[in-house]
């Protein structure tokens, strides 16, 4: 799926969707242990199709689908879900299956959308159209946000000495683009300590610059080193 130009205006349609208590970011790494019987199936079938799955994140309910006991009549019974619009589409890099029925995949984020409409399934997967949203435009870092980046890159270096012989694991992966506002800040954010409805609303952010600017300053109020 291409992040350039000319696919800032494609939409596409019954996306299958995966909500989840964490916030994807464009250029990120996200592993995940799928058992459920409605992903497993949508996982199965974009791995053999090389297609993307969108990740979205949760504002109400859980990952696991759960019964609800006080659930109105005339529902399906189960718990409500439901989560935010704006997320960012998946691409399975790889996929283990170690037992039957769980499966062990990495996947890397890639574009962000915008969910127009969506629909769940009688299994519980929901499918939606979305529109892709603009790639962030390359913007150099800023001189007085410098130390941002810097200290990004001595995040890695910690976490390189703590896991040697595992750089394969590690939650920062090449290409490094220690330069550009964009790429920075989505990596800072996919680190820090912050809540899930910050990180969407620096993801659904629009401006690289903006979102780095953001992120120095939630940097200095946690007291982290940059």
């Amino acid at each position: 799926m291409s992040d350039g130009p000319a696919a800032e205006a494609l939409k596409l349609a019954q996306l299958p969707l995966f909500p989840l208590q964490t916030v994807l970011f464009p250029g990120g790494w996200l592993p995940l242990r799928i058992f459920e019987v409605r992903y497993l199936d949508m996982i199965g079938r974009c791995h053999k199709a090389g297609a993307p799955f969108g990740v979205v994140s949760l504002s109400e309910g859980s990952e696991v689908r759960r019964l609800d006991p006080k659930a109105p009549p005339g529902g399906d019974g189960f718990a409500k879900e439901d989560f935010h619009p704006i997320g960012v589409l998946a691409r399975i890099e790889s996929l283990e299956k170690p037992q039957p029925g769980l499966y062990m995949i990495r996947c890397q984020g890639l574009q962000r959308f915008n969910v127009t409409r969506r629909t769940r399934l009688p299994h519980g997967l929901w499918v939606a159209d979305v529109e892709l949203l603009p790639a962030d435009v390359p913007a150099p870092v800023p001189d007085e946000l410098v130390s941002v980046a810097t200290g990004l890159q001595r995040v890695l270096e910690n976490l390189r000495e703590r896991q040697p012989g595992a750089e394969d694991q590690l939650p920062i992966q090449p290409p490094y683009h220690w330069h550009d506002a964009g790429w920075v800040a989505n990596r800072w954010c996919e680190l820090v300590p912050a809540p899930l409805a910050l990180k969407q609303r620096l993801m659904a952010l629009d401006n690289p610059l903006l979102r780095l600017e953001l992120v120095a300053d939630l940097l200095d109020k946690l007291g982290l080193d940059r």
